[in-house]
Order: C-alpha cells, then structure tokens, then sequence
C-alpha cells in the first residue's frame, strides 16, 4: 500500500486535493444555491388567486330562478363561486380524476413528473400529464405555456409558490374557479349555471362526473354537443367506476347513468327583466360580482309581459305601441317586477329605454299629495266644499281636461275626477310645507327651481320618474313614512331613509278617498255636470283598488297608478320620442291596463294597507255631514252623509247655508220676524257671494231667499244675517305699491257677503273711500302705511281688519 502510494508519489496527491476541492466547491455552490431557493421559497409574494381576473354576475329573482348571467369583460363565462357553496360530490370527483395524492403532496407529484419525464423525453412514448391541481391553478393564473422544458420549470416554481401562501383547500378552491369547461366558460359556477341550471352546491352524483372530467380535454368533451358528450361519456364512465371502488353504496346510480342527460349551452340561457337587471347593474359598483340575489319575481314579471304585449295588440289600432309598468311591494319596499318598455328588443320603439326610469310628466298623477298636505294642514276634510270654477292665479289660469267647470265640488270629488282648479287653490294655500319642497324631500330628482314651475307643479309641470311616483303612493300605504325601493343586492341601501312626509290621518284618508275611485270606463262624469247634490255615482267602484291617473300636456304621458293588496302598481302608455296621441288619456289608456294587471298578479285580498279606522292611535273619526255642504248638519239640512275628519285638525263646523226664514204669505217677500198670522217659516240656501258666483258660471239655480219686505228696518235685516268676510287685502301679505306714470297704485278690496247683499261700503283708516256691487273689486288708491279696511254690506253688517303697503319706487 505505501509502495503504492509512493509510487503515485506527488502527482497522486494533487489529484487527491483537487477531487477534494472539487467536492468542497460543489458542496458550497450547491449549499448556496439551496439557501437561494430556500430564502426565495419563504421571501416570494403571495400572488392574488381571485382579483386578477375579471368575472361574470348572476342575477337571480326572489326564488333562486336565474335572470341573466352577464359576460365578464373578457368575454368569458367565469362565476366565483367559494368551496362551500360547492357540491361535495363534485369536489371528491374532481380531486379524484385529476390528483388523485393532492392532499398528501406539496403542491409538486415528484415521483409523477420523474414518471411523465421518462415517459416523455426518454422513452418518447406518448406524452404523459404530471401536473397536480396546484400546478394546473399556477399554469391558468400566469397562463403558462407548460409544454416546453422552460415552461414546466416556471409551471413548478409557481406551483411552490402557491403552495407557500396558500391552503390546500384555497388552492383547490382557486381551480375549480379557473378550470375551463369548453366553450367561454371557466369555472364551476358559470359551468353549473350553465349546463343545468343549478347552483354548484346542487348538483346530483350524475351531473357532478360529468363536469369533472370536462377541464382535462374542455374543447373535445363539451357537455352541450353531440360529438363533445359522446366523448364525454368514455372518461365519465372510467370516473363512475373508480367512484364506486370507493363509494360502494352509490353503485345503485348506475342505472341514471343510461338515460339522456338535459344540458343547455350559453346561447339557450335566460334573458329575464332586461330592464330590471340593466337598473341592478346601474347600481353596483363594477366589482360587485357573483350572485346578486333580487327581489324580483320571474313569474309576476312573466305574467307582466304577457298582459302587457296582449293589451298592446289589442289597442295597436288607436296607436298604442308601448308601455311600462312597476310593481312595488310597498310592506318590503322591494320591487317585483319591472317593465321597461313593451318590447326590450324593438327599436323602433326605442325598447331599450327604461320607461321606469325615465322623466315623464305625471299629468295629475302628483295632484293626491297636494290633498294630503292641505288635510294636514287644516285646510281641508274629504267633504269641504271646493269651487271649480275660472280662476286666474297671477299669470296663471289652470283649465279642466273637458275644458268644462263644475262648480262647487266636494273635495274628495275633486280629486276622484281630478279637477285642475281646486289642486292649483290648494297648493297656493299650502303654508307650512310647499309642493315643491315635498317633493324635494321625496327624492324626485332633477327638478329646476321653484319658480320655474309655480302652481303647475300639481298638474304635472315637473318631471319625476314611474319609480319616484310609486315610490310616494307607496308612502301613502306607509301611513306617511316615505322609504327608497330596493331591487335587491348591490341595489339602493334603505337604512337611513325613513321619513316622515305626510301624518298617518291624511295618509288614510286620502286612500280612502281614491278607494272609491271607480274603475275604467264605468263612470260618466258628463251626468254630474251642473249639479252638486248627484255626488260621484258610485257603480263601478272596486273597494280592493285605490287608485289615479293623470295625463300630461299634449296627451304625451298617461298614467294609471293604484294600491292594492301588498302592492303599488303604475303604469305608463305613450312614447318615448315624446309624439302625442288623443288615445294617451288616463283612464282610458292606463287605466284598463293597470286593473288587468291587478286582476293578474295581485291577489284579491280586499284593498288594504296598515292603515283603517282600527289602526291604533290613527287620530280618524266618522261622523255625519250635510251632503251638499260639507259641513256638520244645520237643522234644516236636507241630507247627511257619514265621512272621516282629523279631530282638532280639519275645519269643521255646522253648516249655515240652509235656513229657515219667514215669508209673508202676501207678497212672498221675506219678513222681518215670523208671524203666524201672516207669515210662514221657509227653507232656503244661503251661500256666500263666492259660491253664488261659482253656481253661476256652471249654470246651476239655487234656491236664494226673496227680498226684505220695505217694511224691516236695517236694524232688523242686520241681526238676521252673516257678518262679510273680507277676503282682499290679506292680513298676512304686504302690498307693494309701484307707482307708473300720473297713475297711483291701488289695493284690491273684496268681500264675501250672504245673498241678501247688494252693495258694500268701505271704509279705510275710518275714511269712506268708495261702494262696489257684491262680486266686484273696488280698487283702493293705496298710500304707504299701516291701514284698517272695513266693509259695511247694506244691511248694516260689518267687518273689519288689517294691511300693510309700502312703495317700491
């Protein structure tokens, strides 16, 4: 051995030393390189396994029925979908087919890529897949071309770096949303929705195999061809039988396994609500995605559909081509059914417009709110008598839909047959809260200013959209408490919304009054015409159905809007490029559509809302009043009728108009005092001078009282009769006197007298200052300053009050 080595000698040596070297160097390179991998293994960032991508939504209606399922911006079908709301079947089956070990491996099958590499590049037999699950999620996420050396290497190292970050159960999860299932569609949750109709968390055993071994050939075993089933089928039956190796209790499913299996492709999916779902999108942020769960209902909207295209049909030879309609669940808020235009797929309608969205006059749609906040503020009860007859507010001279006047009107009536001249008296009265501010409150977007709409505010000079108006009417049902609709997930948050527009009492009553509203075409109002004691006729009223119409200027808009059961419907016939139409009236138009709608999808429960006379703390009560009148009952009404009042709230008081007065049985003039002798007692009606004016211009007699006899003193006549009342200058306005020319500015002085009057006498600063006839305006030149006005009428009664004027020059 020595000799040996000294044989070797020196030279023996240095080879010993740099094998040694060698080694040493080796050793350190591979250490260094292994610290390398090890400090990049632990210091590599966590990649982003779900906000990289982009992604479709589902909308689904109330009962889990799919409305649309949206196209991501790739124009890809891809649906996350978390691993628990995953069928587990289809989990195991998966796992199963594709990595069999991947719960047991570190993300890499090294023993299956030494396998796949001899196979492959060694023996060169066909190639043989060694990618896991991981690798299969790192090659979708950084989209790796893995059948190149370089690309397997990349595929490897990403595999690792997923597996450093994630669970496997995050991983897995990943996969099943990236995997493809042919065609455009990417993971398990567009490819459940898809193929058949169900959410992943419930697909069977049968569907779970079929889809699970989709992703390992996508673009060969397409689910929805002929070709791509037929080999689909070959891979599904190997899975089965491995399944049941293992799961020996479901070898009874193998009988399903032979029969035809319904698979649709994406072509054959629903397009429900277009509108509805456009407006969901609208408002979600562009990162909500996955399931948005609606308050929709796919049948209502259906049956909607249905009665609507029918209705158009049958009116299409008087043109009427389109409509829209909104159904609100007013307990919920939620919307149910949203009708956009009557054919979302016709231009020449413009059917893509959303008619419930868009700004329309409402016509006298808006006219019931003005009631309600004039009941509120002691203005009015159902039965006070209102006048309907010309008038000029400044510069604005509001006329009737038949171009006709009524005269005096009860109020509820007035609203029932929307006069125009009543709503426009009360909405210039309104003190407390104005018109436009209410409506500002309400969230009627996009309104100009005040000014810009002045008294026409409550005949449909503004715009607001089907939604804002059924919103309101639902207000009504609420008992006053205004709230936003919500369509459902990602759409309008109510929390906070809640406000308080109009009180419980005027909420009821005004629904009371539309209750009564009768239903299309069953009224004529032509019958009630000039003579206040018909009343409304009452055939034809649907006590289930409170409800209004209006029609917009220029027959552009009709509207039908009522509360029925759970429900507000509105409805909306005209044209969205704004052309008029004489067949756009609301009753007719609408109004048939809205109570076929009703009869369709509401259930005939009676009308009702949270409120009735029962409802507790609803300050309501009902008592008799004289029917021509509106007022409680004098001792010689001729007839009373039971209405509902605000206690302590509504202006009521016994009603003078009918009095009985004594008339001599010789002249029949009337007496200073009864005597039996020569006088009899005798009803008459006593209205004002106003209302006197207003039965003259519609044409109606009246049953005045005859003359004093020559022989009542003024004494006498003055005790017998009512006080004037002044009804200009106004105690609570300010004259401003503007001075033009030679000419002095002026104050109007009016009053309303009883129909006895002939001439009045006024008095300013206890200055006799000039007479006018009962009905005419004497006009005062006015002078700056505080003033007293007193009227005398010439049966000596009198009254007085206060005025402010000051010059503007």
């Amino acid at each position: 051995m020595i000799n040996i080595l000294g044989v070797v000698g020196r030279g023996g040596k240095q080879i010993v030393w740099r094998r040694w070297r060698a080694l040493y160097w080796g050793l350190g390179v591979g250490g260094f390189l292994m610290a390398v991998i090890f400090v990049a293994y632990w210091s590599c960032p966590k990649p982003e396994l779900k906000t990289f991508n982009v992604y479709s939504t589902a909308y689904i209606d109330k009962d889990d029925r799919l409305l649309r399922l949206t196209l991501a911006q790739d124009q890809q079908f891809r649906l996350y979908t978390g691993l628990d709301d995953i069928s587990d079947k289809f989990i195991r089956a998966t796992v199963m087919y594709e990595d069999q070990h991947y719960f047991q491996h570190g993300g890499v099958d090294v023993v299956a890529l030494a396998r796949a590499f001899w196979a492959t590049y060694i023996r060169q037999q066909r190639r043989i897949g060694a990618s896991t699950i991981t690798m299969q999620v790192a090659r979708l996420r950084w989209r790796i071309a893995s059948n190149t050396v370089l690309g397997k290497v990349e595929q490897i190292f990403r595999a690792l770096q997923l597996t450093r970050h994630y669970s496997k159960q995050e991983i897995l999860e990943s996969y099943l949303n990236l995997a493809p299932y042919g065609r455009n569609i990417e993971g398990i949750g567009a490819a459940s929705l898809i193929y058949f109709n169900k959410r992943p968390h419930q697909l069977n055993l049968l569907e779970a195999l079929t889809l699970a071994v989709v992703p390992q050939n996508p673009n060969q075993r397409t689910p929805d061809s002929k070709k791509g089933f037929a080999r689909l089928l070959t891979a599904r039956g190997n899975l089965f039988s491995r399944w049941v190796r293992r799961h020996p209790a479901d070898a009874g499913q193998s009988k399903y396994f032979n029969l035809p299996l319904q698979v649709r492709g994406p072509e054959a999916l629903p397009f429900l609500a277009p509108h509805f779902v456009d407006y969901m999108q609208q408002q979600q942020s562009p990162w909500d995605t996955g399931y948005v769960i609606t308050t929709l209902d796919a049948l209502k909207q259906k049956q909607i559909e249905s009665i609507v295209a029918d209705y158009i049909v049958s009116k299409s030879r008087v043109g009427i081509t389109n409509a829209a309609v909104l159904l609100l669940n007013y307990k919920t808020m939620q919307i149910e059914s949203m009708l956009g235009s009557a054919d979302f797929s016709n231009p020449v309608i413009s059917g893509q417009v959303n008619g419930v969205l868009a700004k329309r006059s409402p016509g006298s749609a808006l006219k019931p709110f003005v009631y309600g906040l004039a009941i509120d503020e002691g203005l009015i009860h159902p039965m006070t008598l209102l006048k309907d007859s010309p008038t000029r507010f400044g510069g604005f001279t509001p006329e009737n839909y038949d171009k006709k006047f009524r005269g005096p009107i009860l109020a509820r009536d007035a609203l029932i047959e929307s006069r125009n001249v009543p709503a426009v008296q009360l909405q210039s009265q309104l003190k407390r809260q104005g018109f436009y501010d209410f409506l500002v409150q309400a969230g009627v977007s996009g309104l100009k200013e005040d000014s810009h709409y002045g008294l026409a505010l409550a005949l449909g000079g503004g715009e607001v959209s089907m939604l804002e108006l059924a919103q309101l009417y639902a207000m009504l049902a609420n008992q006053g408490v205004f709230e936003k609709a919500s369509g459902g997930d990602g759409g309008f948050d109510p929390s906070g919304s809640l406000i308080n527009l109009l009180s419980p009492e005027a909420s009821y009553l005004v629904l009371n009054i539309l209750k009564d509203n009768p239903a299309p075409d069953s009224i004529d109002y032509q019958l009630l015409a000039g003579n206040i004691n018909q009343g409304l006729a009452r055939e034809g009223v649907r006590n289930d159905v409170a409800w209004k119409t209006g029609t917009s200027w220029a027959f552009r808009d009709a509207w039908a809007v009522g509360v029925s059961g759970d429900y507000v419907v509105a409805v909306w016939v005209g044209n969205f490029d704004g052309r008029g139409n004489e067949a756009f009236v609301g009753r007719t138009a609408a109004g048939p559509l809205l109570f076929s709608i009703i009869d369709g999808v509401v259930p005939r429960t009676g009308w009702s809302t949270k409120l009735d006379l029962r409802t507790p703390g609803l300050n309501v009560k009902q008592v008799a009043m004289c029917r021509n009148t509106g007022n409680l009952p004098g001792k010689y009404c001729p007839s009373t009728e039971m209405s509902s009042f605000i206690p302590g709230i509504s202006p009521i008081k016994v009603s003078d108009i009918y009095r009985a007065v004594p008339v001599l049985r010789d002249s029949g003039l009337r007496a200073c005092e009864f005597d039996a002798a020569n006088s009899s007692m005798k009803v008459y009606e006593f209205w004002r001078s106003d209302f006197q004016h207003v039965f003259r211009q519609a044409g109606i007699l009246l049953k005045v009282p005859p003359a004093y006899s020559e022989r009542c003193s003024l004494d006498q006549r003055s005790q017998a009769g009512l006080q004037p009342v002044i009804s200009s200058p106004q105690t609570t306005l300010a004259y401003a006197l503007q001075r033009g020319g030679s000419e002095k500015a002026s104050v109007p002085l009016m009053a309303v007298v009883d129909p006895d009057v002939n001439e009045l006498f006024w008095f300013v600063d206890d200055r006799f200052v000039g007479r006018s006839g009962v009905g005419q305006t004497f006009f005062w030149p006015a002078e700056s300053g505080d003033h007293s006005v007193r009227v005398v009428d010439d049966s000596g009664r009198s009254a007085s009050s206060r005025f402010k004027a000051f010059n503007i020059n």
